[in-house]
């Protein structure tokens, strides 16, 4: 069932790494693929505008970046995860191609329309992450993106409300959404669900801060199954 409401962060959650990357041509199943999923952690202030960080390009515009996609943010406690499960002691701020690595911020702690405020910059929390074949690349698995979707660690998007400059080691103040908010692994599982909960995908519709990458197919699943 969907979490109720937006709990209190039980950690002081801090900005671990600010990360950027800019567009590399690369190869995948033989096929030539420009992507900027690479991202390196960066020192210093970062400059976020509304469409995301100084020094930060997308490659494919029509998939990523833009106003509900302007910063991706992903929790060190995943990183483990995974670090864990797939056996990968490298991996660290930046591996799952994040531009914030956040420390007290798991995604079970995130609800869509939450607020953090990070540095003189204030963010708002869009969508979860859907995975797609850059991942693939990334990880050099092509099962990678399936397996990281079921896992409910996907990470989630902001968009940039106030602009403003974020630093490495800057605290986060984490504003809750309203308590009818929907959390990121809630989304997620609403969306994988083989039968459609009607209840759950309305409750999903109608968060006004849900990116329409997320709220129009659910909106198409709803009218569906109503009719």
């Amino acid at each position: 069932m969907p979490t109720t409401g937006p709990p209190a962060p039980p950690l002081s959650p801090t900005l671990v790494a600010v990360s950027v990357g800019m567009p590399r041509d690369v190869e995948w199943q033989g096929r030539p693929l420009r992507t900027s999923i690479f991202k390196t952690p960066v020192e210093g202030a970062v400059e976020a505008g509304r469409l995301g960080l100084h020094g930060d390009t997308q490659s494919d515009l029509s998939v990523h970046g833009g106003v509900d996609k302007a910063v991706y943010a992903y929790d060190a406690s995943n990183t483990g995860y995974w670090r864990e499960r797939l056996s990968r002691p490298e991996l660290g701020p930046g591996a799952f191609g994040e531009n914030f690595t956040l420390a007290g911020l798991p995604d079970a702690d995130i609800f869509i329309g939450d607020r953090l405020r990070i540095g003189t910059a204030c963010f708002e929390v869009s969508q979860p992450r859907q995975p797609c074949l850059k991942l693939a690349r990334l990880f050099e698995d092509a099962s990678f993106p399936k397996q990281f979707l079921a896992s409910l660690r996907v990470g989630y998007y902001l968009r940039v409300v106030e602009p403003g400059r974020v630093t490495a080691g800057d605290p986060v103040v984490r504003i809750p959404a309203v308590e009818t908010s929907l959390s990121i692994p809630d989304v997620v599982a609403i969306a994988l669900a083989r039968e459609p909960d009607e209840a759950a995908l309305a409750r999903a519709v109608g968060l006004e801060a849900l990116a329409d990458a997320w709220r129009i197919p659910m909106r198409e699943r709803l009218e569906a199954a109503r009719t």
